[in-house]
């Protein structure tokens, strides 16, 4: 049978990144105490005012059609939240979505095609292959280096860029390494894309888990306004990534030609959800501090724990749910690692690998598990890296 191109394009671009984490699941599934450190899932229930509001507005009729831009109170949350960061922002700069995967989804539809170049830092999240080659584009990598806590240069992404170029997709703060860029490194890559008029599509869903800095975009820029797109989502942000609500941020004339293509694939997002996401965007909840405040105190555990360890090397995240080590000290590479680890000691990470050559020698962990858990769980990462360390010297 014949199949369209799409599906070739995106072999090996899906589930596949995951296995270790899929096969974590199989084998807890068996019985086996595996502890589970890979997915950004949070560990804190939504608030339950939010909970409430779902519920109320399903069983007061909010279960019909909605349309294509977004729910008139979501967009109206949206604009108010936006407009706090730039003053001009009105309901034709919204765009509403089930996620900021659809999101991300629809704006590169809307952006490339065939022939054309996305930019992306590597290392980067793990769909971001997918979502530019499923419109035909290709990605071209900016190197993001651990000696510069994976911040992006401008010099690096400048070097990058070619005559097809489009996009510059920017993940910040980022995933999987935690680094969060300041306004003026911000600016800087800004200035670079001006200069070769490419588009900015800024994920931000870990907006509001950042530690100890300011948060930074290329929307809030008057400069950058008329290229910049921001895409986000309470998933993160509201401890709500199964309500599947997101959103878009940009210029009105590219909401105007991207609406028919969200039309297209969507014709709008549930109504009662849309309620929910309302509330959560307009009013104060203390989600997110909290998480903020777990991860970052977890991922100081970690840091502190492994630090006598000398073959695993953690690189501190500034913002995020998650944390980075590099495993290049145990003779391994992150993805042999990771299975090793799940294999004999039954803890689950994501090898660095699924995020890009940059982090091949990292493994990713999630700081979403209790204090306890976590402590015993990287007990067992470095007991393993002190018996592949013992094993390299009597091999020698």
């Amino acid at each position: 049978m014949r199949y369209a191109s799409i599906t070739n394009r995106l072999s090996g671009l899906g589930s596949g990144k995951w296995a270790v984490h899929l096969e974590a699941r199989e084998m807890a599934s068996r019985g086996a105490p595996v502890i589970e450190l890979t997915i950004g899932e949070p560990d804190v229930a939504p608030d339950k005012r939010l909970l409430d509001e779902c519920a109320r507005a399903m069983y007061a009729g909010r279960t019909r059609y909605s349309n294509g831009r977004g729910e008139p109170a979501v967009v109206a949350a949206l604009v108010e939240k936006y407009r706090k960061r730039r003053a001009d922002v009105t309901a034709d700069n919204i765009l509403c979505f089930p996620g900021t995967q659809t999101a991300l989804f629809a704006v590169m539809l809307g952006l490339v095609e065939a022939g054309d170049t996305v930019l992306v830092g590597d290392p980067l999240y793990a769909t971001y292959e997918g979502v530019v080659a499923s419109t035909g584009a290709s990605i071209k990598t900016v190197p993001l280096r651990a000696s510069q806590r994976f911040h992006m240069q401008a010099e690096d992404l400048e070097r990058a860029i070619t005559p097809e170029t489009r996009v510059l997709l920017l993940n910040n703060p980022h995933n999987p390494s935690g680094a969060v860029l300041s306004r003026e490194e911000i600016a800087a890559i800004g200035e670079v894309c001006r200069k070769h008029d490419l588009w900015i599509v800024s994920d931000e869903v870990y907006e509001e888990l950042i530690f100890d800095r300011d948060f930074a975009s290329p929307f809030d820029d008057p400069a950058l306004a008329e290229r910049t797109i921001a895409v986000s989502s309470i998933s993160k942000s509201h401890a709500a990534p199964g309500f599947r609500s997101g959103w878009a941020a940009a210029p009105a004339e590219f909401c105007e030609r991207l609406l028919p293509v969200s039309e297209t694939m969507l014709f709008g997002v549930q109504p009662f959800i849309a309620d929910m996401t309302a509330m959560a965007v307009s009013q104060q909840f203390d989600t997110a501090s909290v998480m903020r405040a777990n991860y970052a105190r977890r991922a100081t555990i970690v840091a502190e724990q492994i630090a006598g360890s000398n073959t695993i090397t953690p690189l501190m995240p500034e913002g995020g749910m998650f944390i980075l080590l590099d495993v290049s000290g145990t003779g391994l590479g992150g993805e042999d690692f990771a299975w090793q680890l799940l294999k004999e000691k039954h803890v689950a990470v994501m090898p660095g690998s699924s995020f890009g050559n940059g982090a091949s020698d990292f493994v990713r962990l999630s700081l979403t598990v209790p204090d306890e858990t976590l402590k015993t769980a990287v007990d067992r990462i470095s007991a393993l890296g002190e018996e592949l360390s013992g094993a390299a010297a009597k091999r020698a």
